[in-house]
């Protein structure tokens, strides 16, 4: 995910924390549109998560990913 992608979905994220309290004060906490709108905001929180995850790997993950034997792959505990 590039710097502009995360900014994006970041943006998102606020624009939709704001809409869900709109909502919730004009409808109440409790209400089935107020659910909604955080759920939305989860959405795209998990959405956010996922392609942090997606990072891609350096060449070094990569030869590890295939080699995890080699010495350069080994961890060891302090």
């Amino acid at each position: 995910m590039t710097d502009t992608q995360a900014k994006d979905i970041q943006d998102q994220i606020q624009e939709e924390v704001e809409q869900a309290r709109a909502v919730c004060d004009i409808s109440g906490g409790s209400s089935a549109e107020c659910a909604a709108a955080w759920d939305a905001v989860e959405e795209l929180q998990a959405e956010a998560s996922h392609q942090r995850q997606d990072k891609k790997k350096n060449s070094l993950e990569q030869y590890c990913d295939d080699n995890p034997d080699a010495a350069e792959c080994r961890l060891y505990d302090e």
